[in-house]
């Protein structure tokens, strides 16, 4: 029974370590911005939704461009390594995972919309 929480708690501490290690990364790959900073770069950058089409078609930033995290690995060489790329999905998770793989692939310039689409309160297209 003892060792049985000895591996218990290895496990507990392994999963605690890996949640932080990927928290520190997606720092270093991502800035996080207010609606206000977001609205005032994205004009001049390049604004991507990675959210499944039929969220997009559903609403999406006036400007942005859909490409789907699902289509994420495939599609990333639309998006240009030179230019800031302005990230967003429903919350901020697939957003973070699309801007840790750009980081991985040499892009410098990657901010992410805080709080995701479903706190964005400017001007949104809908289909």
């Amino acid at each position: 029974m003892v060792v049985n929480y000895y591996v218990l708690g290895a496990v507990v501490l392994a999963m605690i370590l890996y949640f932080v290690i990927t928290m520190l990364r997606l720092r270093k790959a991502v800035s996080n911005l207010t609606q206000e900073q977001f609205i005032e770069g994205y004009r001049k950058s390049q604004l991507i939704d990675v959210r499944e089409p039929k969220e997009f078609e559903a609403g999406h930033i006036l400007g942005a461009r859909n490409i789907p995290y699902s289509q994420f690995r495939q599609r990333h060489n639309e998006i240009r390594p030179d230019k800031p790329v302005y990230l967003y999905d429903q919350n901020t998770g697939k957003s973070s995972r699309a801007a840790l793989f750009l980081k991985k692939k040499g892009y410098t310039q990657l901010f992410q919309l805080q709080g995701g689409f479903r706190t964005w309160t400017g001007k949104v297209k809908s289909k």
